[in-house]
């Protein structure tokens, strides 16, 4: 905590000085252009990679970047009423799902059932991800763990695109080209970022 402590200091002696009429202008509204979707690993920070300012990103952060389907979940659904405010509230362009490489959620999803039954809620919310699994393993049986790895985290951002598909003012937006979405992937050794290219089919390098 410590640390912590200090870097609020760093920033409120350095940064915000230099900025403050920025941030002045900043805590009147808020009108971000992009929707970013992402996981809560501590290793990804999309306003880093992306060097965006305050207020330019959108961000929704949660274990393994899962879009829970229109009405999956019929109660406290955090994700859908943060895309709601994003896209009908602040009227964003751009959504951008985001994965990541050595993503622990897609590990635990290969998982037992009996190794997740002390992180109940943990192992609940994987199962929306579970069709991710289940098609990577019928069309790729014989990968080794490592590819498969990489497989699945790639499969599982194009899934959850798939999911937003499924919210009305999501298709809705997207038939009157209002919308746009994309599917990324976050190589963390190298820091290079893959984009999904529809007419490819496969995530080619962002230069």
């Amino acid at each position: 905590m410590d640390k912590l402590y200090k870097g609020i200091r760093r920033f409120q002696e350095s940064f915000f000085k230099k900025e403050e009429d920025f941030f002045k202008r900043l805590s009147k509204s808020q009108d971000p252009d992009v929707l970013f979707i992402t996981c809560a690993d501590s290793r990804v920070d999309p306003a880093l990679v992306t060097q965006s300012k305050p207020g330019e990103l959108f961000i929704v952060r949660n274990i393994g970047n899962i879009i829970p389907r229109y009405d999956a979940l019929k109660d406290k659904n955090s994700v859908a009423a943060a895309i709601e405010f994003a896209v009908l509230g602040l009227k964003v362009s751009d959504v951008i799902v985001c994965g990541h490489s050595n993503c622990g959620a897609m590990q635990a999803l290969y998982k037992k059932n009996d190794e997740m039954d002390k992180m109940p809620h943990l192992r609940d919310w994987l199962n929306l991800a579970k069709p991710v699994k289940d098609a990577v393993l019928e069309s790729f049986p014989d990968s080794p763990q490592e590819a498969l790895q990489e497989i699945t985290e790639k499969e599982n951002v194009l899934a959850q695109i798939e999911n937003l598909e499924t919210y009305p003012f999501i298709a809705q937006a997207l038939n009157e080209s209002t919308l746009y979405l994309h599917g990324w992937y976050y190589e963390i050794g190298t820091g290079k970022m893959y984009a999904y290219i529809p007419n490819t089919d496969k995530f080619e390098l962002i230069k």
